[in-house]
């Protein structure tokens, strides 16, 4: 069951996604092979990048070599407190081989597909008023209908204090930009795929996660600082720097991926999970990566703010303007070679943005 694979963080700042069982797995796997093949000149194929999560090939944990993840960005990283939300696109959400059985079984799980275009698979919104998420699993949006849709997915851009509506139009441009490349395309169409929507949900305007100001310092540790000299980077994981009581700074694996494997795969027997399980629920590993990336406050007090600094001031002055909303195209299972526009896809866009520029307009 596709929904009972989770995402995994992994510290070096991408995701890990377990590929489905043949034929989906592969299939996406091949999918996202073709789309950033270092020889790919088919332009369509290159601007399609700019949509999807970037893809860093495929990765086996060392203890079941059998077990493939694809390695993608992680799209949240850059997000202080990121709001989530993951829609499904299109008008079937069934391929065009699937079995009657599996064509029912799909209907049937929201038969207003047809008619709307989309489905929201789940989201997470961080509430300023309350300093907490909210969180909404498939069965919020599979009971959303052409009435409610509007007011189901202006929850995911509210706040606590208001609607933001920066955020929406920001959404509406981007989708708008996917739409003009499914108008310009004829090559591929895309079933049970999904967009995903970030944003920062915190009210500072710009933010830099401290995990991230901990990685550029540790670049600059002096090499016998590092426990024992070992060269402690392994499949380009980045090794977590620990503060440790004294104020040294100390070098480990984290928890090794070893570990984190282990933690994966009992946090999947322990749950089902959606795409969005690992940022949704508070998962084990989660916390496992969340809290070997804190920095201690005499850390902080020594020189860890004058870097914060450093990295806030020499941000690109775009990035902090464009910080503000990610959309990207998700899950690739169920794309197909074809002739044809994607009538089905397009579709669900232009629905999807006439419902976001109604919740703007009103």
């Amino acid at each position: 069951n596709a929904s009972l694979l989770g995402i995994l963080q992994h510290p070096d700042g991408t995701v890990l996604k377990q590929l489905q069982p043949p034929p989906r797995g592969p299939r996406e796997q091949e999918f996202y092979n073709k789309v950033y093949d270092s020889d790919c000149c088919d332009s369509i194929l290159l601007e399609l990048r700019e949509y999807l999560p970037k893809y860093f090939g495929v990765w086996s944990p060392p203890t079941a070599p059998n077990d493939t993840y694809l390695k993608l960005e992680d799209v949240t990283r850059k997000f202080n407190k990121p709001c989530i939300m993951d829609v499904k696109i299109g008008q079937k959400s069934y391929d065009p081989y699937a079995s009657a059985e599996k064509i029912q079984q799909q209907v049937s799980k929201y038969p207003l597909m047809e008619e709307i275009g989309f489905l929201v698979l789940g989201m997470r919104v961080y509430h300023v008023s309350s300093d907490s998420y909210e969180t909404q699993n498939q069965h919020y949006g599979r009971s959303l209908t052409k009435e409610t849709v509007k007011d189901g997915i202006s929850k995911f851009f509210h706040s606590g204090y208001c609607l933001r509506k920066d955020v929406v139009a920001a959404s509406i441009q981007k989708v708008e930009k996917i739409l003009e490349w499914f108008e310009g395309q004829t090559q591929l169409n895309f079933y049970a795929s999904s967009l995903l929507f970030v944003y920062e949900g915190s009210c500072q305007a710009t933010t830099v996660r401290l995990s991230d100001v901990t990685l550029a310092e540790k670049r600059r540790v002096p090499k016998g600082l590092l426990s024992g000299g070992d060269v402690l980077e392994y499949n380009n994981n980045i090794h977590v720097i620990n503060s440790t009581e004294n104020g040294k700074i100390e070098a480990s694996v984290g928890k090794g991926l070893s570990k984190f494997y282990a933690l994966h795969k009992k946090a999947c027997s322990k749950r089902h999970h959606s795409q969005l399980a690992l940022k949704v629920e508070n998962s084990e590993q989660d916390n496992v990566w969340k809290t070997s990336t804190c920095i201690t406050q005499e850390h902080l007090n020594g020189n860890v703010l004058p870097q914060l600094e450093k990295v806030f001031y020499h941000m690109p002055a775009e990035t902090k303007e464009s910080a503000n909303v990610e959309v990207r195209m998700i899950d690739f299972a169920h794309v197909f070679p074809s002739n044809t526009k994607d009538e089905g896809y397009i579709y669900g866009l232009k629905n999807l943005i006439t419902v976001l520029q109604n919740i703007l307009d009103n």
